[in-house]
């Protein structure tokens, strides 16, 4: 039988204390929490590059999120997403304001709540967000922050011509350093000139359609993905600004000239948002190109209730477990809301297609002809 060799340790025992330390050591820098991928995948669009965007591809990746050790019950099922570039400091003063009063309870300039379950949580400093980019020329990006008034984060930007600061919603992988610039205004003279005084949709594209770019609709090639899409020439964003979001341009008026230029002849640009729904918006409307950040917000666990009223969110109680004089289907012995159909705490239905059926349909029932005539086929066959 083979007996197991045994190595004496050269140094006796300083090696031995020695090898304690190291695995001490290693015991210390372990840290509390740890990034895992989720078996949760999202469809991302086509990569953003800081060059001409590519249209959208159907692509998968995994969710990148921070679970905790549960050192409490509150961390073992808290999970972020990663988000270690944002900064840790206090936002930029001059372009935030206190949110006070009743809009923190949800109610309107009356008192009364037009929104329920909200009140309490931290205090919270809205951040003035430019939506229109009307200013044109360069600006730097100081420092991606987090927002609490929505799950998308924000840019701080700086001028390059007069230091002026702002907050646009920030683009995903857009980092500090990175250079935008906004040609809602027009077109600028340089790069007019750099193209021979000549508009060239294939190099205007080429040059402008970068990452976080503020465009006019008729700018942006067809199959661009875009955020931050609005609606009228001189508005704002008003579709895509939360996190994740997008919509890709699909369809423009355009026609081909002798010379081979194509130019806009109508007055609408086709965009289709994620929801699948196809509208259709000025073209001197504004977008921004590429993909609302924090795209993995959708995938986050708080972990426990306290951290939902933190983020100014009061609990959610069922209809059927209130008293009858707090909403119809309250009240009772046991389960039972009394046989009524399922209503809002108003008293409107909640179901059956009362919200989502168009007005001209609701509760009618048409009789076609082929059901007509063969109720009288089979009367005539009955005699």
């Amino acid at each position: 039988m083979l007996r197991p060799q045994f190595r004496p340790l050269v140094g006796g025992a300083a090696s031995l204390s020695a090898l304690c330390r190291s695995a001490l050591r290693l015991n210390a820098t372990r840290s509390y929490s740890a990034p895992v991928q989720s078996d949760a995948t999202t469809a991302v669009p086509g990569a953003v590059q800081p060059g001409f965007v590519a249209p959208a591809a159907a692509e998968t990746q995994a969710a990148k999120m921070r679970t905790y050790k549960p050192r409490t019950p509150g961390l073992r099922h808290l999970k972020r997403p990663i988000n270690d570039h944002l900064w840790k400091g206090r936002p930029y003063l001059p372009l935030t304001f206190p949110k006070k009063g009743h809009g923190k309870g949800g109610r309107n300039h009356s008192g009364q709540i037009t929104v329920r379950h909200r009140g309490g949580g931290h205090k919270r400093r809205i951040r003035t967000v430019d939506f229109k980019r009307w200013t044109p020329g360069p600006h730097t990006v100081e420092r991606i922050e987090y927002d609490p008034g929505r799950s998308a984060h924000i840019a701080l930007l700086t001028e390059q011509a007069t230091g002026t600061k702002s907050y646009i919603v920030a683009p995903e992988g857009m980092r500090a350093g990175d250079v935008v610039q906004s040609y809602r205004a027009g077109i600028p003279q340089e790069l007019l000139n750099s193209m021979g005084g000549i508009i060239d949709p294939g190099i205007l594209a080429a040059k402008t359609a970068w990452r976080g770019n503020c465009l006019p609709m008729h700018m942006i090639p067809i199959g661009t993905v875009v955020f931050n899409v609005g609606s009228r020439p001189d508005g704002g964003a008003v579709f895509c600004r939360s996190a994740g979001t997008y919509a890709t341009v699909i369809a423009k008026d355009e026609e081909t000239r002798n010379d081979g230029t194509r130019v806009m002849t109508g007055k609408n640009v086709t965009v289709r948002l994620q929801s699948g729904e196809i509208r259709k918006v000025s073209k001197d409307a504004c977008a921004t190109i590429g993909v609302a950040s924090n795209s993995m917000h959708q995938y986050r666990q708080l972990g426990k209730a306290g951290r939902s009223r933190w983020l100014n969110i009061r609990p959610t109680v069922r209809g059927l477990a209130m008293n009858a004089n707090d909403h119809p289907h309250g009240g009772g012995r046991g389960k039972s809301k009394g046989n009524r159909h399922p209503v809002s705490p108003w008293g409107q239905p909640a179901k059956g297609g009362f919200k989502t059926r168009p007005k001209h349909n609701k509760n009618t029932w048409v009789v076609t002809p082929r059901v007509r005539n063969m109720g009288k086929r089979r009367n005539k066959n009955s005699s």
